[in-house]
Formats: structure tokens, C-alpha cells, sequence
């Protein structure tokens, strides 16, 4: 959910906010430099980047007697020689070491960011070429006044000159709760690089009641009846905003295009209904969308409790985002205070409105129902294009929901679809890498330079390029990418079922006869945690969640609390595309029970690069049991009844190789992302007695009467 300001921007290996200046950060007083010749500087001459992300390149070239460093997101700086093979960047913090092998030529470079950041880069090449194709951007700010009287605060980024001269030129708005101050024209070049290379009315927005914006901030505000000026949400901002924006700002050709990540990806999506006839073109990238339902406060009735725990306090304790710090592992810290109520507590949290939702409402009532953005996806009213990344960690479900929801009412062709290899917000970067996993080429930039750009291209300047028909995967495994003509894609596919059997066996083959497949004890004393601890809050200093999701899962396969199931090795390639569907029927000694379902990629035992064994989850999903007949009204388990429980696990594009295994884990907590099921039937979990937490036996079957099995489509 949280993707601080436009983006972030990933410099050398080194991230840094996109807020930076060109080569950021500014030392009081420049060091003492002297003079090399040209032909001296000339061995410096040349291209070099880092093994964790090789297309991330920097470009040292001469001009003259001067000698400069750039890369296509960050603007030249000056490099003046200190002695030796030590340069400094005149005015910010960045000092640079040229390395030489033992025949003395040039092989690499140390760049140092200040007294604790530092990394090696190598030469790849003696050529030193011009990268940054940078456009300068004049800043204002304005506030904009509301349908109500309420002002919004919004910073205004356009092209030098354009107000005056030159084609009109279209809006690229952002609309944020996130704060908008840091944009500027360095940001923008750095983290936006095609888009701003092409020229646009950069719109970044405070929404209502956040930063310096005026008003009442409302988490992921509900849409409402427009009967008066008084009526307002997220749509009626949006259109104020561009009306104010088509009067006021010069020279604009009366085209709006909207984007947005995570919060401001739902803010897009705003843009997209009851849409204002400028707005010509919108992407949703990983938007909030049902965050009872799968985004994230709750997935299928069971909360993230740590996530909500977290963002609630950073967004609603403060007009301005604060980061929440953790002193120990939080698996600790909310297993001590027993539920959500006790650890609210603690945070003095319990009556900020969103914890109070929590505490109050934890099933699908009308409240998160309002919330929900898919039931008023009625029709296509702009073009839309939806971003999703494979192991996001926040908002994996809203990106293809909405997809399917305004998919049947396309009949002009104008939805795409981008589901790609990375985490929440990953296409913004080069990602050639997540965690350990190499996707052997620049998967973000090509997504950029190759869709994004395009597509706004396309319908705010009417330029040739963009020819996506409707679907565009990486898929996994093989890392590739492939076009569908639908989401999920019909053609060279077939339904298939893999079985859940009993000795831990995965088959494509139906059980006959059978019984039980497997059994454990879940213990509420002692969760599984859904990552390597000790774990950090979400967003703390140190905090691995933004790669959990490719975390080895050895570290929780051999407990005695879950069960596994496998495939013998593969003699062939297998490729899992679309939907992948637990059917699980199962049963529990208690009143309630959680059923958490991964599909893991077994990788060889003497798998290259570290990766010998590595269990990579693919998809994964948890359901509530107590929501096993309905959302709004949770109803107690019927002990030691057999029970059908059936969810998705989302969207997969997936090879399993020849020589790998194809695995189903399944278990009973994912602490603490999210909160324990007492496993016995409690009407609030949220406040849930410390006795209620009991052991209880929990029951896997795999028969022909019941067979547990997980629906797949697997490529012909």
C-alpha cells in the first residue's frame, strides 16, 4: 500500500529517495581538488554497473578538460580529481575511488554516498556515452479549491518554456496521501525517465485532509450519492481537481492521464469512474481495491494484523506519514498481548477510526463493503491499463479484480493488463532481480519503456507505438514474456487437478478410495511465522517485507504442524497459467480454523547459484473457516465435520522445470502478518480471550468422497 512519494529510484545499488537532488545531498564546504590532463582523465573513460542489477548503468565521459558521471535517472555530475584515483562531486555527497587491476588499467569504480554508503561498480565497457536525455522542469504550487470550499495542495511540474511556447502538452497527475512537497524536477526525471523525457504537466496532489491539504482524511474514502456540493469523495476531488487544472495551468492540450501505486493506484482508478471527459487515459498499478477482501487490511476474513497494526498509525495518528519502529521481533510483541484489542492498546491506537473498523467490524460488513471499489466497475469509461506484480505483498488482489471486473464490459478493447515478476511497486526499478531470483533481463525498464510510456503516449498525444491487445505476463520459471489475448488466457490451455493424497503424495490423478491425506496439531502458543525472524515492523529500519514473499520456505517445511505434499521429480516442463483454486476439504476438532495453502517450485538439490532446494512459493492464500458459508455472517465449525472450503490463490504464470518438484503446503497460521484463530468460535476474534487459544487437530483428506485437490490450467 505504501509507495512513498512517486516512486523511488534505485542509484547504483544504492536506493534513495526520488526527492534527492541529481547526485544528492550537499557537504558543507567543497575539498581541496587538483588538475589531471585530458589524456589523464581519459582512463576513466567508460560504462560501469553492479552484478545485483548490470542494467543500471553509469557513464563517465570527458568534456573538454572536465570529467562527468550520469545514468539515464540521475543528471550529470561534475567528477573533480582529489589525487590518486579519488574524484569528488562538487556541492553533494558522492565521492568516487577508480579501481585497477595489477596491470594497472581501469577495471571498476567505489562509489561512496556519504560516511555509511558504499558500493562497487565494474567496467563493462571503455566507451563513455551520453545516458540522460533529461528534460528541466519549472515547479509551482497551488492550492485548488473543492466543490465544498476545501483547498487542495498540489506541486505543478511542466517543461521550461512550455507555459509560453511549444504544443500543448497533456496532465500526468498523481493523487497521494503520501505528501507531494519532495517533487521536483530532478524526482520526476529520476524516477519517471520516459514519461519525462517526453514532456507532460507533472500533478502531484494532496488529497483531502493529508499533508497540506485542507479538510478530513478518510481511509480509502467510499464513494457516495452526489445529491449536494456537501458529497464528496475521492471522484468529485478528482474532477474539481482538473477542472481547476484545464482553467488554470497554460498551454495544456485538455488531455489527463492518472497513475498511481498502491493508495494512489486506487486515487486512479477514482479517475476512471464517473470520469471527467478530459481524462483520456488511467493506470492503476497494484491499487487498493477490497482491503476486507484481498488487499490489505483482510484476505478471505482473516487480518493482517501487523500490516494494519503498522499503516493504520502511520496514516491516521498524523496528518504527515511517520514510520512505526519495532524494539524486538514483533511475533513476540503480538503474541504477548494475545489479540489485535490488546496490541491496539498498547500503541494508544484504539480510537483511531480505521482500528476502531477493525476492533468493531471484523467480518465483511457494510462499512468494508462500501469501502470496496469492484462493484462500481460497471463500465469502461477511459482506457485502463492495471499493473500487478506476482509476489506483491500488499496488493496483489486488486490488480487482477479489477481487471475482471471491467473485462466482460470491453467492447472497445481499451483494458490491458500487466502482471510482471515483481513486488509491490517493482516495475518502477530495472528488476532484473527480487531476492535471490535473476530474471535475466531489466523486466521493469522493459515494462516501461515498452507499455507504460506507450500507452499514455498513445491517448494523450496521439503517438504510434503502444500494441498490447489485452494481456502482457512474464512467466516465470522460463522468464519470458507472453502476450494473451484474454486474462486468464483460454487458447492452449487445459483444466487440470492436482490431488492432495495420502503419504504426502501430489497427483494429477484422482484418489480411489482413500481416507485421510494428512493431520496436525495447530497450537496458538506456537504460530508459524510467515518469515525468517526475528520480524521487523513493516517498514522499520531493517525490515525484510518487501521480499518475504521469495523467502525460502525450508525455513517452516520440516514443522510438524502442516502438511506437505509433492510431485515426484518432473520429467517435463510443466506450465501453470490463470487461476489457481483451492478446493480443500477438511476438518478440525475446534469451532474455527485458518487454511493457509502455498504452491511452491522445489528446485533440484544441486540447483546453480544457492538456489539447491530452494521451496519458492508461486501462490499462496489463507482462508478464514469461519466464513465458510458467508462473509457478513461468520458461523461456528461444526467439530470433526468433514467441510469444503474453497478460495483462490490468485493469478500464475509459472514453469515448473524439468528436475524440480511441484509442492502444496498447508497450514494453520502465518503469524504475525496475520492475527491467530483461537480455533475456537469467538464472535470477535479481535478481542478474543486468552483461554479461547487452544490446540486443536486439524484433518486433511483425500478421498474419492473428498479429494483436495487444487484447480490448475496447464499449458497443451
Amino acid at each position: 500500500m505504501r509507495v512513498r512519494r512517486w516512486f523511488a529510484v534505485t542509484l547504483c545499488g544504492l536506493v534513495l529517495a526520488s526527492s534527492a537532488a541529481a547526485w544528492a545531498g550537499q557537504r558543507s564546504t567543497d575539498p581541496v581538488t587538483v588538475t589531471l590532463s585530458a589524456s589523464a582523465l581519459d582512463q576513466y573513460v567508460g560504462q560501469y554497473h553492479g552484478a545485483e542489477e548490470p542494467d543500471a548503468v553509469d557513464s563517465v565521459y570527458r568534456e573538454g578538460d572536465t570529467l562527468y558521471i550520469e545514468s539515464e535517472r540521475k543528471a550529470r555530475a561534475e567528477l573533480r580529481p582529489e589525487g590518486g584515483d579519488r574524484f569528488v562531486a562538487p556541492g553533494s555527497l558522492l565521492r568516487t575511488e577508480f579501481l585497477r587491476d595489477a596491470g594497472g588499467k581501469v577495471t571498476g569504480v567505489k562509489m561512496m554516498y556519504g560516511p555509511n554508503a558504499s558500493w562497487e561498480l565494474q567496467r563493462f565497457s571503455d566507451a563513455g556515452v551520453r545516458l540522460n536525455h533529461a528534460l528541466a522542469y519549472t515547479r509551482s504550487v497551488v492550492m485548488m479549491p473543492m466543490r465544498d470550499g476545501v483547498k487542495l495542495h498540489a506541486v505543478i511540474l511542466r517543461p521550461v518554456g512550455s507555459e509560453t511556447s511549444g504544443a500543448p502538452l497533456p496532465f500526468m497527475m498523481q493523487r497521494t496521501p503520501y505528501g507531494t512537497d519532495d517533487n521536483s524536477s530532478d524526482s520526476v526525471n529520476s524516477s519517471k525517465p520516459e514519461l519525462a523525457a517526453s514532456g507532460y504537466i507533472f500533478v502531484f496532489c494532496d488529497i483531502r485532509g493529508r499533508y497540506e491539504s485542507e479538510g478530513q482524511f478518510v481511509m480509502n474514502r467510499p464513494i457516495v450519492a452526489h445529491l449536494t456540493k456537501k458529497d464528496v469523495d475521492e471522484t468529485t476531488d478528482t474532477r474539481d481537481t482538473i477542472d481547476w487544472l484545464l482553467k488554470n495551468i497554460p498551454n495544456n492540450n485538455g488531455r489527463v492521464g492518472v497513475m498511481g501505486v498502491s493508495y494512489p493506484g486506487f486515487l486512479a482508478m477514482m479517475a476512471g469512474i464517473d470520469a471527467h471527459p478530459a481524462v483520456k487515459a488511467i493506470s492503476p498499478q497494484a491499487p487498493m481495491t477490497d482491503v476486507w477482501m484481498g488487499d490489505d487490511f483482510f484476505h478471505n476474513g482473516a487480518f493482517r494484523e501487523t500490516y494494519g497494526f503498522d499503516y493504520v498509525q502511520e496514516l491516521e495518528k498524523q496528518k504527515t506519514t511517520k514510520t512505526v519502529e519495532s524494539t524486538g521481533d514483533t511475533y513476540d510483541f503480538f503474541l504477548q498481548h494475545v489479540n489485535f484489542a490488546g496490541a491496539a492498546k498498547e500503541a494508544h491506537m484504539s480510537k483511531l477510526p480505521t482500528a476502531k473498523a477493525f476492533l468493531t467490524q471484523p467480518s465483511y460488513t457494510k462499512f468494508w463493503r462500501d469501502m470496496a471499489v469492484q462493484p462500481h466497475l460497471t463500465k469502461v469509461e477511459v482506457p485502463t491499463l492495471e499493473v500487478g506484480g506476482w509476489w506483491d505483498q500488499e496488493d496483489m488482489w486488486g490488480t487482477q479484480a479489477e481487471y475482471a471486473a471491467l473485462e466482460p464490459h470491453d467492447s472497445k478493447h481499451e483494458v490491458f493488463l500487466v502482471l510482471g515478476p515483481w513486488n509491490h511497486g517493482g516495475w518502477s526499478w530495472t528488476t532484473r532481480h527480487l531476492g535471490p531470483l535473476d530474471f535475466g533481463a531489466a523486466t521493469g525498464d522493459q515494462y516501461r519503456k515498452q507499455i507504460e510510456a506507450p500507452f499514455f503516449e498513445k491517448y494523450l498525444k496521439d503517438r504510434a507505438g503502444f500494441d498490447l491487445r489485452d494481456t502482457d505476463s512474464f512467466r516465470t520459471g522460463v522468464n519470458q514474456w507472453k502476450r494473451y489475448d484474454a486474462w486468464p488466457p483460454k487458447v492452449g490451455f487445459r483444466a487440470e487437478k492436482l490431488y492432495l493424497n495420502d503419504g504426502g503424495g501430489l497427483s494429477f490423478t484422482a484418489p480411489t478410495g482413500g481416507g485421510v491425506a494428512a493431520s496436525y496439531v495447530s497450537d496458538p502458543a506456537n504460530p508459524i511465522p510467515y518469515r525468517h525472524r526475528p520480524i521487523q515492523a513493516t517498514y522499520g529500519n531493517g525490515s525484510k517485507w518487501r521480499t518475504w514473499l521469495v523467502e525460502d520456505q525450508r525455513f517452516v517445511s520440516d514443522r510438524n504442524d502442516l502438511a506437505n505434499f509433492s510431485t515426484p521429480v518432473l520429467d517435463h516442463d510443466v506450465t501453470v497459467t490463470g487461476d489457481v483454486m483451492a478446493d480443500l476439504f477438511a476438518a478440525t476438532t475446534g469451532s474455527d480454523a485458518d487454511w493457509v495453502v502455498k504452491l511452491i517450485d522445489v528446485y533440484p538439490e544441486d540447483g546453480a547459484e544457492g538456489m539447491g532446494g530452494y521451496q519458492l512459493m508461486i501462490a499462496d492464500e489463507i482462508f478464514r473457516g469461519r466464513y465458510a458459508k458467508s462473509f457478513e455472517k461468520p458461523q461456528a465449525l461444526v467439530p470433526g465435520k468433514v467441510t469444503e472450503f474453497k478460495w483462490s490463490l490468485h493469478g500464475v504464470d509459472h514453469t515448473f522445470l524439468k528436475g524440480h518438484r511441484i509442492m502444496v503446503e498447508v497450514q494453520s497460521s502465518w503469524f504475525p502478518l496475520y492475527d491467530r484463530n483461537p480455533q475456537t468460535f469467538v464472535p470477535n476474534i479481535m478481542t478474543a480471550p486468552k483461554k479461547a487459544y487452544k490446540a486443536e487437530t486439524e484433518t486433511i483428506y483425500g478421498s474419492t468422497q473428498y479429494p483436495s485437490h487444487l484447480e490448475i490450467s496447464v499449458a497443451q
